[in-house]
């Protein structure tokens, strides 16, 4: 099995529309992206495109004993390495997308995710697939949860606002590249045809 930071690199090279980056996370970005999550009440977890696994293993090590970590990936790469790597009964690594996230979700367990974390490039993502991608994501999650995002660029901002009630941004430097960090809070639960009258009316 070819080595993590080779498959990294190669993947963002095959799909620079799917992978965030050709870098791993900073020590010093995912320490901030995480320390705001209640960790204690977190039971249902689920991370959109973990790649390599940075944030993946530094978020089963805040877990609690009996919580979960679904981990949707694209890349069938990522995914082998993953389940090679981490036996921790508590991660559940799917090949499939985003957007099916709540089947996803109702496939490994009841009721809706207490957090999201997601690193997908939302700025290389076409519009219809980012907007269905928000959409469901506010969908899969509860009333009282957190969508967490890091992103290189700014699309991800309008659409945050559009499904969620209140967002807080900050900003990594030390990170390659830089990023954008948001932690999003009140999902609406907006009816479907509320969501394609967004997307025709682009």
């Amino acid at each position: 099995m070819k080595d993590t930071g080779w498959i990294a690199a190669t993947e963002f090279v095959r799909h620079p529309s799917m992978v965030g980056s050709a870098f791993p996370a900073s020590a010093r970005m995912v320490r901030r992206m995480l320390a705001p999550l209640d960790w204690s009440n977190i039971k249902t977890l689920v991370e959109y495109g973990p790649g390599s696994g940075r944030f993946t293993f530094e978020m089963l090590r805040r877990m609690r004993p009996d919580a979960q970590l679904i981990a949707i990936e694209t890349s069938q790469a990522f995914v082998a390495k993953l389940r090679e790597q981490c036996d921790d009964p508590r991660l559940v690594v799917v090949e499939g997308s985003a957007r099916d996230v709540r089947r996803h979700i109702a496939a490994e367990t009841c009721g809706r995710a207490d957090c999201i974390l997601t690193g997908l490039p939302f700025s290389t993502l076409g519009d219809a697939e980012a907007d269905i991608i928000m959409h469901e994501t506010a969908l899969a999650l509860k009333p009282t949860a957190v969508l967490a995002a890091y992103q290189m660029r700014t699309a991800i901002g309008p659409l945050i606002d559009r499904n969620f009630a209140q967002v807080r941004r900050d900003f990594e430097w030390c990170n390659i590249p830089p990023c954008h960090l948001y932690w999003a809070t009140g999902p609406f639960k907006a009816p479907k045809t509320a969501r394609l009258h967004l997307i025709s009316s682009r």
